[in-house]
Order: structure tokens, then sequence, then C-alpha cells
């Protein structure tokens, strides 16, 4: 199925759905059925009237709705505004539970989907996606887009491929994220050294040799380095997408055809220029041993003067703070991604990745009236103007003001910090970061324009006999071989081999270029 033919696919679902409705709607005797509510309340919405006020969510009655996921820091019912605020907009009695521990929520979720004590709304991740739908628990949402189309009008056609299994959708995913790291650098060091903002590669290796010699900080020692990150492609994400390839295991579409980076020419001379970089001693010699934040700390204490880390680390206030009391004079400014062979473009993007999955129970389509208000709960929350800025921001005037249409939080917002947890379609996500931190819009817009390449991997669903944990451990051991000159890139085709018969990665790529030509990347 391609992309086109998915999207004709689903209006034509939609269509027939809605003539079936339509061809119904004189015979109830001028009763208001649930989707008839659904549509009074947009109306109430657009108006300025919330649902209950246009008397609509089913003739006053309140329906309690049970949603399980995880997370943390929820108030209690009676602390919690949101909900006391979406029950009264959608005549609801809302039951909200999280899992601080996410193997305790899988644990819990399980437990009841094979008792058949089902929640209404939970989330999934794509295992259990699959898992469910498969044995059947799960409701196929695809007949019922017609009474969710402002859920998927808000998510996206993309976002929507997430939730589906077999051609069918059985979950609802969030909305996408954006982007968030970039090269940060030392601008203060740079201005010591009388040096240039590194506009490619070679510039970047020649930035990072002088940062490691030239005793940037001048103190007279030589304790500092050029570059420090996360791994291999915490750190060369950048570098690798200069040369056009995407960091190690990645699917894209290149040349009109799904390719896996490790099969991409380009990886191998992505490989000898990190290798040249790792060889002038400017790296962190501990990159491969960093691990949560380990690089930021580096960088904040003034031992790194290049960074690939996310704006959140090392631009929100405490960090800021931090940086102010250990180097006053410490100036970090990101850079667009360096320039290579390859192009341009500051590593990979997972478009296929979701931060969020949730589905219904089949069982749930013997209650038409409670499934048509959970229906209206994810319409009314994926609403700009129903609860979609309540779920993001809390109730206008007291926990944010509007100006001239831009959000302006209040002293009060950390009051409903834990709104993100009614966030079940997701957020848009630039203007509420935007929103929420203020003082970081320059750096947020600036991470999300940097080019990068679209990776694929999030639409893939591992083949049977396929164990990703070896295959990933195997394959970073052997990239950190050739980069650090402990095996001769000559050999890479070795490396290929045993992957594939070792590790059964054959199978992954041949699925994964299956399904993805599927959903039409790719020849």
């Amino acid at each position: 199925m391609d992309r086109r033919k998915l999207s004709l696919g689903l209006t034509a679902a939609v269509l027939l759905v809605g003539t079936a409705l339509a061809g119904c709607s004189g015979g109830n005797g001028g009763a208001a059925t649930p989707s008839d509510a659904a549509e009074s309340g947009k109306g109430a919405a657009a108006s300025g009237q919330t649902p209950a006020d246009a008397g609509d969510a089913s003739s006053g009655k309140t329906i309690k709705l049970e949603i399980i996921e995880g997370g943390n820091n929820l108030p209690s019912p009676d602390q919690d505004i949101i909900k006391q605020e979406l029950d009264k907009a959608l005549n609801l009695d809302l039951n909200l539970t999280v899992y601080a521990s996410g193997d305790d929520y899988k644990n819990q979720l399980n437990v009841r989907m094979a008792s058949g004590n089902f929640p209404d709304l939970f989330s999934v991740d794509r295992q259990q996606l699959i898992e469910f739908s498969k044995q059947g628990l799960l409701l196929d949402l695809t007949p019922y887009m017609d009474k969710l189309q402002q859920v998927e009008t808000f998510i996206g056609e993309d976002s929507l491929k997430k939730g589906m299994v077999d051609g069918k959708v059985y979950a609802i995913s969030k909305s996408p994220q954006i982007p968030y790291n970039t090269y940060f650098i030392r601008k203060d060091w740079l201005d010591k050294l009388q040096l240039q903002v590194p506009t490619t590669i070679e510039e970047l290796k020649a930035v990072s040799v002088a940062f490691a010699n030239n005793d940037p900080d001048g103190n007279g020692k030589k304790d500092t380095f050029g570059l420090t990150g996360g791994k291999l492609g915490g750190a060369f994400a950048p570098v690798f997408g200069a040369h056009g390839v995407a960091n190690p295991g990645q699917f894209y579409v290149k040349d009109g055809k799904v390719v896996n980076s490790l099969y991409d020419p380009a990886m191998k001379d992505a490989l000898a220029f990190i290798k040249s970089m790792i060889d002038t001693g400017s790296v962190d010699p501990e990159l491969l041993a960093n691990t949560a934040l380990q690089h930021q700390e580096k960088a904040i204490k003034g031992q790194a003067g290049i960074i690939y880390i996310d704006w959140p680390n090392l631009t929100k206030e405490q960090f800021v703070e931090q940086i102010a009391t250990v180097n006053p004079d410490a100036e970090w400014i990101q850079i667009v991604a360096p320039a290579g062979p390859g192009g341009q473009y500051d590593g990979a993007w997972d478009i296929g990745a979701t931060p969020g999955r949730y589905a219904i129970p089949k069982a749930l389509e013997k209650d038409p009236v409670k499934l048509q208000r959970v229906f209206d709960l994810l319409n009314y929350i994926s609403d700009p103007e129903g609860g979609s800025m309540l779920v993001q921001f809390g109730v206008e005037g007291t926990h944010y003001t509007l100006d001239g249409g831009k959000v302006v939080m209040t002293d009060k917002a950390g009051d409903v910090g834990y709104s993100w947890l009614y966030q079940f379609t997701g957020r848009p996500e630039m203007e509420y970061l935007q929103a929420k931190f203020a003082k970081q819009a320059a750096f947020i817009e600036f991470a999300n324009d940097q080019p990068r390449i679209q990776a694929l991997n999030g639409f893939i669903d591992l083949p049977e006999g396929f164990v990703a944990a070896d295959a990933d451990r195997y394959i970073e051991e052997e990239l950190a071989k050739f980069a650090y000159g402990k095996r001769d890139l000559a050999e890479y085709d070795d490396f290929l081999k045993t992957l594939e018969t070792t590790m059964n990665y054959k199978a992954l790529v041949d699925a994964a270029v299956q399904q993805l030509n599927a959903l039409g990347y790719g020849n």
C-alpha cells in the first residue's frame, strides 16, 4: 500500500461509514445519538461553549472512564484541575491512574488484559500493540475514523500509520515531537584562539585539535579536549550526516530506495573520518564510556569545547547557573550542521518514532455510549478550540494568558505541570515548547530548523528470530574498533557478513525494506 493508497483507503472508510450514519439518522425518532452529541460538542467549542454547556455528552448522563498509563506526579482527584475541567466539559468522571515504573505498568496492563478487566483507554508500546491486536483484544479503529476526524487532523497521517497493524488502525499515536540536538561550541574559546565557527567537518576537526592543544581556557595546562558526547552516534551524528549517512543501524530512503546505513558505502567514509579525528587526540578519551549526562558535566566543568547535546541540558536555567558559577566567561552557542562530502545534515531524525500510543479495548464496542465518550475525549483534547489548550497549559486566565495569540505562562503554571499526562494525542510541539520554555525559544527553533536525514526505524516491526539487543551490541563494539583503529576498515565487509549470518541481520533488513515499501517509502 503506498501512501496515497493509505489515504484513499481511510477516506473511503470514512465516507462509507459517514454515509451509513447519514442514512440512519432519520430513523431514530429525533433522539440524539452519541455521534450527534459529538457534532454538537464541536459547534459548542467553536462558539466558546463547553459541550456540557450545550447540553451535550449524552443528555447529562455522567460517564465514568478509566484510563491507565505510565507517568508520575499526578495529584489526587480533588487537586487535579485538568481532570475537573475535562469532567465538567465532557460530563465525565475520569479516573486516570499512572505508574511511575514502566515495568510495573507493563505488568499491570498484561494482567488486566489477560483477565478481561479492561481499562477504557490505555497506553501501549509497539510490541504490546501487535500482541494485543493479534489476540483480538483491541478495537479496530479503522471503521470509526469518521468519529475521530479531529484526532486525525491533529496528529497527521504519518502518526496514524504508527498505530497500524496489518493495515488497520488499532491505536492513536501522539503527534510527533521535534529534534532537540545540535553541536554546541564554546564561542569564548574560539575568540581567545582567534578561530571562526566551523562550517565544515574539516574545520570542526581543526577547531577540536586547537581546543585540545592551544590552552583555550588560559590556565597554562593541557587539560582540555575538543569534542565530547555520548558514544559514537551521540558525538558524531552530524559527521555521519555530513557524509549523507544516518547513524549506525538506521533505515532511510536514498536514491529512491530504502537503505540501512551500515550498507551505505558512505558509512565507511564516515568511520574513516571519525577515526582521523580520534587519532588527533582531541576527542574525549572517555567518549565510549560516557553514560547519562557525563558528557554534559564535562562541558559545564570546562573540560570540553564542543558537545553534541539537546538544548534543555545546556540552556535551561539551572544549567546556565551552573555554567556561570564554574566558568563565568563560558559562552556556549549552537552551530549549524557542518558540511561534508555527502551534504549537511544534523544527524538523522526518526519520523517513525512516536512519544506514545493509546488503544481502546475491543470489548468497549458493546457499550457504544461509553465508546463515543472516549472518542469525545480524544477529539476534545485534540481541538485547538476545545481542550487542547487545557491539557497543554491549564486554565486560561489562571495558568496562562494570551497576548496577541501568543501563550504567556503565569506564575501559577507550575500547578498544572502534570498536564502532559492528559495529552493522549500529543501537542503542537514547537508552540508548546516555546510557550513553556520562553527563555529557550531561540535554541528550540534553531535545533528544529537544522536539516536531518529522515530515519524510518519507528515504522519497522522486528521479524521473528531477530534479537535486536545482540545485534546492537555487536554493531557498537565493532564500529568502535573501526573508529579507534582496533580493526582495519578493510575488514568492514567481513563485519557485515558476520552480522548477517550470526546476528540474523539480513532478516531484519529484508523485513524492514518490505514493510517500508508497503508504507510507500522507497521502491
